[in-house]
Formats: structure tokens, sequence, C-alpha cells
């Protein structure tokens, strides 16, 4: 058996996820003054954790990605992309929320706003 908490048997429906990007400047000395250890694990304090290579929005590092839970998606809820997580407050308030329920669950915290962003479309490498 796996040691990955993702790996792990659910005994209940999906829980809200969320992707934390870690590569090129998430997550690295580019963003000077956060201890991105620290909050990789106080996010999982709140649920389970991917850790992805560049989601490709380097603009917006520290990223973090909500998924909605089983619930939230029945609900309609997407994914939230939130950008320029870099202070622990902010981090506090994702653990919060995702505790909560998350996307289509929970209400996001007003303050999560200054944080959300749209993502914008990956272009293919054969496109102009």
């Amino acid at each position: 058996m796996s040691d990955d908490p993702l790996d792990a048997a659910v005994t209940g429906p999906a829980p809200c996820r969320i992707v934390v990007c870690r590569d090129c400047c998430c997550g690295s000395g580019k963003v000077t003054g956060v201890d991105h250890a620290a909050q990789t694990e106080r996010l999982r304090a709140a649920g389970p954790v991917r850790i992805s290579a560049c989601l490709d929005v380097c603009d917006q590092a520290n990223v973090i990605v909500v998924q909605p839970s089983a619930e939230g998606r029945a609900a309609g809820a997407r994914p939230v992309w939130l950008g320029l997580v870099n202070d622990p407050a902010a981090t506090e308030d994702v653990v919060s929320w995702v505790r909560e329920g998350g996307p289509g669950v929970a209400p996001r915290p007003g303050i999560l706003d200054l944080y959300v962003f749209s993502p914008r479309a990956r272009r293919r490498p054969d496109s102009p």
C-alpha cells in the first residue's frame, strides 16, 4: 500500500482536493518570504494535496487550485484557482474553506476573492 494520501481508500464521498504548484516559480526562492514547505503541510491538514509541476501561470505564484468535492461537483462547482497566495493568513483562509466543504458546499470567504483568477487557456503546440 502507498503512503500517498491520495491513494488511500476513501470511506465516503470524494473530498475537496487541493493542487499546489511547486515548480519554477511557485514554491521556489523566487517568491521570497514564504515557507513553501510549511504552507504545503498546512494545506495537507485540511485535505488531500497534490503537488503539481508548473501550472503555467507563473505571474500568479504561489498558485493553489481548490477542486470541489463530489458533493460540490454535484452542485455544479468548478475548481477555484487562487494566485499570489503568499501570506500565511491567506493559507489559513483556504484551510478553513476546505474544511467547511470548499467550492459548491461552503461559501468562499470574501477575502479569498482577492486571490481568485481565471487561468488562461493553454495553447496547443501546433496552434499559431
